[in-house]
């Protein structure tokens, strides 16, 4: 079993920062495996993958609407993947959760991540 824990979310206005974080635990499972990161649900709408880091920590992959705002990171020691948000929009306002897989899915879909995180709410206002 592979357990996903967030941290991090909360309020903040329009324009402005947050970060989010996702340590993963158990079954010797690291990112380096497959692909970790951020998917994100508004209401009424689908899940859909925000940022995602691969194996080796070089390829990345953003949504169109998050790029040049957001940055993913990792920590590997740590088995931890970071989420900087910038210049946040109220269209960013959605629950965050931590999404992991053995394989290196491009573009990632939620289908096929293994593992979930409880999800963090980031609510922006304008």
């Amino acid at each position: 079993q592979v357990d996903l824990v967030e941290s991090g979310g909360g309020s903040v206005q329009a324009g402005g920062s947050m970060s989010l974080s996702c340590a993963a635990s158990g079954s010797g499972y690291t990112y380096s495996s497959g692909c970790m990161g951020w998917f994100r649900q508004a209401p009424g709408k689908e899940r859909e993958a925000v940022a995602l880091i691969y194996t080796g920590g070089v390829t990345t992959y953003y949504a169109d609407s998050v790029k040049g705002r957001f940055t993913i990171s990792q920590h590997n020691a740590k088995n931890t993947v970071y989420l900087q948000m910038n210049s946040l929009k109220p269209e960013d306002t959605a629950m965050y959760y931590c999404a992991a897989s053995w394989g290196s899915w491009f573009p990632p879909t939620p289908n096929a991540m293994d593992y979930w995180g409880k999800g963090a709410l980031v609510t922006i206002s304008s």
